[in-house]
């Protein structure tokens, strides 16, 4: 039996015996756990941190995900014995196995986690990712599991987000470097697709976790809280 408290967060190490992997994952809980049963599962969000950030430094964003009823598990993608993660070359071939990597991470606790808490909903993922997280949750959500719901990158600059009308998609943007070309949806595409991209003024890169001011946390909130709550692309770009 698994204890679960309203606001409590479970730091753990789960081991994926095909690959012999230790993922180190956090997984936090809604404000009110007692209203998640079999038969009314609460949502879930998987949270992949940038590179070189650690996957606990979101606590911001995690919060508001519990305020709205979401389980976080907050992944650990890096490991001591990992490659670094490539600055040569064609960088969209030479991190292509980071960012496989990370996928199969995702999938693997989807597998893994949805037996352990019958009470929560694994097959409708939400993936928020900063950065390199952001490319591996694009990464997964172009296999085209259908799992996969709703995709939040913060900044991510590699792999092309879905183009697929069962994939939400919202990428908040810095101001400080561009995404390679045709990650980002064109405005047609966001009409056809129903995907949003907001670029926030300012706004730097690095600072989109807890390390960031708190102008840019609080931006970045009212964006997700606005989003997930089903406001029109044109009305969130607004805020």
């Amino acid at each position: 039996m698994i204890a679960i408290t309203a606001g409590s967060a479970n730091a753990e190490v789960i081991y994926d015996q095909s690959r012999e992997r230790e993922i180190p994952v956090e997984i936090s809980y809604p404000g009110d756990p007692a209203g998640c049963t079999p038969d009314t599962q609460c949502p879930v969000a998987f949270l992949s941190a940038g590179y070189g950030v650690p996957h606990t430094a979101y606590s911001f964003l995690v919060k508001q995900l519990n305020e709205q009823g979401y389980m976080v598990v907050a992944v650990g993608h890096e490991l001591p014995g990992d490659p670094p993660l490539s600055v040569q070359g064609d960088l969209y071939q030479t991190r292509s196995e980071n960012w496989s990597r990370g996928a199969n991470t995702l999938a693997f606790l989807q597998k893994t986690l949805q037996s352990r808490y019958p009470s929560y909903d694994f097959n409708a993922l939400l993936l928020v990712g900063h950065s390199n997280g952001g490319d591996i949750s694009a990464w997964l959500a172009n296999e085209n599991k259908a799992y996969v719901k709703t995709v939040i990158s913060l900044d991510h600059r590699r792999v092309p987000l879905p183009r697929n009308k069962d994939i939400g998609v919202l990428s908040i943007r810095a101001s400080d470097f561009s995404a390679d070309k045709g990650v980002l949806p064109s405005e047609q595409e966001q009409q056809h697709y129903g995907s949003c991209v907001v670029r926030i003024p300012q706004a730097k890169h690095n600072d989109m976790s807890d390390y960031g001011p708190p102008w840019l946390k609080e931006r970045i909130l009212s964006l997700v809280t606005s989003y997930l709550t089903g406001q029109p692309c044109s009305q969130i770009q607004q805020r």
